[in-house]
């Protein structure tokens, strides 16, 4: 019986509903009427009234009352929702309601009364948009809001069309704010014909409760304010911030604030001058607070000749907790390096006590394989959350050092690093939207799993009316599997066992651990991080090494420093550990890596393989562009064992086991066709 069906559900696939995936995780429609009852009226709660005529899925005919009353339960823009009645003490509480009771509805699940308030007060998407059009680690086609330079900052009705599709996702998850340009920023962003611009998109995102922000240039002053200097304690900058912030707030009055990358990568900021970072945060959030204006200040810094990398942003940042106004946020990387395919968390969180720290997530993949790669990053943001910092004893996760739970913080943040581009499928890749959907998720309630929230975009996104148990056992559980297991598998071929920045140069995207030109600053390139040489391999951040592991709090100092304690998930990224170092599994380091590889190769395989088991369940066009994804994956998995093993080999002078596949490909050929040359 099951056979037949299967081969019934094989034939009518190609007549299943053609989807480009434009719609995202918002597909569901209305399947029944609804009586709304709301005594107020505003933009705001016009969309919430329009989210429940046109996608309604409960019982037909049912009154629902959208109630703003106050009660102390309920915080920010938090709600409580019956299956009858969702009350919220503001107009963007209900909207949120009214998104949770619809994804109740469309996931089948009981709708009890129960009160739902965000972890974080703001929810902010960082986009890495130029103002040509092009986007700096964006994999989906150009920017939403800036057009090439002929269009300039004319804004059409496709222009704004695209914006309430986009605001109307976020606002769907949870998210409350977008910084709408890239953190290298432009001076040109704060003219006025650019503001005007602003103005626009910000008219579009408001009814949906998205503030914007901009990313500003700590020079602004003088690039295009006429000004000498931008000395964050000369008068004349302190004047110019006011005046333009004066402006934007008359254009923008719910206008976020900024977003500041200084002294980090090249860019401009107040060490420049002789001042600290916490004398140009303060500066920007003076000049803000009037209007409720926040700072978010990058802690993302490092030196060209610094001896640890990871070191960098506690030795410059600590030193400052407690003296940053409290409209400033430092916003963390969740590592102490860059958006590593593994990092133990930052030493930051927990650690500034006195200061509001808001996590910085990247959403899109720039370091795991951009929109080809088939990765869930839902289990990387949960492994940092959730990961201990011991600052105030057992339970001090970075989640709850960031919350609100443990500090008080004046304000709680979190920011994700946006995947959105013009493409139809909005994120390159059809399982990328995965990861903006999950950011949304955990930006909203930062104690959810990861197999829930792929549980539920999985039934959003592909789940077609009232799927059967064959939908269920063939389609959901398999893809589900594919995904919680996507992130360790992504580790096992690139970088395992706590290797990190081994990618080749400027892309990001294939192996090069073997990249180090003589003319490049050292720690841009890959033997600068694993210190590969015949004894062993590994970056020594121990007390005799960098002493990276001071910076965490005890007992995991403890824990890290020592060899033997040390999680094997970061071994290499703690410790110069010889190659034949005995592992847990009883192998040397060197057939363990070997065998990490072989074990990624092997399951992205495996993912190709039950992927085409799932054709007879969804539509063709989502089907076959997964499909392609997955074998251009496969390839360049190959490329990632080969090159890494036959590099490293070269140290360790062991074999490679024999039960593992052989290289097919020579390491010069690998050098000479998957390395770019230049940084």
């Amino acid at each position: 019986m099951r056979i037949c069906l299967s081969i019934i559900l094989f034939f009518m696939a190609p007549y299943l509903r053609a989807e480009n995936g434009h719609e995202l995780w918002l597909r569901a429609k209305n399947t029944g009427e609804v009586t709304i009852v709301c005594s107020k009226e505003s933009p705001t709660l016009t969309i919430a009234k329009q989210e429940l005529t046109q996608g309604w899925q409960g019982k037909s005919g049912a009154k629902i009352v959208l109630n703003i009353k106050k009660d102390k339960a309920i915080k920010g823009d938090g709600f409580k929702f019956t299956e009858n009645e969702i009350q919220a003490n503001t107009e963007l509480g209900i909207l949120y309601g009214v998104y949770e009771l619809l994804r109740r509805q469309q996931l089948k699940q009981a709708v009890k009364e129960e009160i739902s308030n965000p972890s974080y007060e703001l929810r902010v998407l960082n986009h890495w948009d130029n103002m040509d059009g092009t986007i700096e680690r964006g994999y989906a086609g150009a920017s939403i809001f800036w057009h090439d330079e002929d269009k300039g900052y004319a804004v059409t009705d496709k222009d704004k069309s695209i914006w309430r599709e986009y605001a109307r996702a976020n606002a769907s998850i949870g998210i409350n704010g977008a910084v709408l340009n890239n953190v290298n920023a432009s001076q040109l962003m704060l003219t006025t014909e650019c503001l005007k611009k602003v103005k626009a998109i910000a008219e579009v995102l408001r009814p949906y409760g998205i503030k914007t922000y901009l990313s500003v240039k700590f020079s602004s002053p003088s690039l295009i304010g006429g000004l000498k200097t931008a000395d964050p304690l000369d008068p004349a900058v302190i004047g110019w911030w006011k005046n333009k912030i004066k402006e934007i707030y008359s254009l923008i009055p719910d206008f976020g604030g900024f977003l500041v990358k200084a002294n980090s990568e090249g860019q401009p900021g107040p060490q420049d001058f002789g001042r600290t970072h916490a004398d140009g945060a303060n500066m920007m959030a003076d000049a803000l607070k009037p209007y409720g204006g926040i700072v978010m200040w990058r802690a993302f810094v490092y030196e060209a000749n610094s001896k640890d990398r990871a070191c960098q942003a506690y030795k410059e940042f600590m030193p400052l907790d407690g003296k940053f106004r409290d409209n400033i946020i430092v916003q963390v990387k969740n590592g102490p390096i860059d958006f590593q395919p593994r990092e133990p968390f930052n030493p930051l969180f927990g650690a500034m006590k006195k200061t509001s720290v808001m996590p910085e997530l990247q959403i899109t993949q720039e370091y795991l394989g951009h929109s080809i790669h088939l990765v869930y990053l839902a289990p990387m943001w949960e492994e940092c959350l959730n990961s201990e910092t011991y600052q105030e004893g057992i339970g001090s996760t970075v989640a709850r050092t960031t919350d609100g739970s443990i500090f008080p913080q004046k304000h709680t943040a979190i920011a994700g690093v946006a995947n959105i581009g013009i493409d139809a499928n909005w994120c390159g890749h059809h399982f990328a939207q995965s990861n903006w959907y999950a950011f949304g998720r955990l930006a909203w309630n930062n104690q959810l799993t990861s197999e829930k929230i792929a549980d539920e975009w999985i039934k959003q996104t592909f789940a077609n009316g009232e799927p059967s148990n064959d939908w269920y056992v063939n389609f959901l559980a398999p893809v589900k599997q594919i995904m919680l297991k996507s992130r360790e598998v992504a580790v096992d071929y690139m970088m395992p066992l706590g290797f990190h920045h081994i990618f080749a140069p400027s892309d990001h995207y294939g192996p090069g651990p073997w990249w180090g030109p003589q003319d490049v600053r050292k720690d841009w390139t890959p033997p600068y991080y694993h210190k590969a040489d015949t004894f062993g391999v590994g970056f020594d951040r121990t007390i005799s090494g960098s002493d990276a592991v001071s910076q965490y709090s005890e007992p995991l100092r403890s824990q890290l420093n020592n060899l033997q304690t040390c999680p094997e998930t970061y071994l290499l990224w703690f410790h110069h550990v010889s190659w034949s170092h005995k592992m847990q599994s009883g192998r040397t380091l060197w057939d363990e890596i070997c065998y990490r590889y072989d074990a990624g190769q092997k399951q992205v395989r495996e993912f190709q393989k039950e992927w085409d088991k799932v054709q007879p369940y969804m539509d063709a066009e989502r089907f076959f562009a997964v499909q392609s994804k997955l074998r251009s994956q496969s390839q360049n998995v190959r490329i990632w064992k080969d090159g890494c093993l036959l590099y490293f080999q070269q140290f360790s002078k062991m074999p490679i086991p024999y039960d593992i596949e052989r290289p097919v490909y020579e390491l010069d050929y690998i050098i000479k066709n998957f390395t770019i040359d230049k940084p």
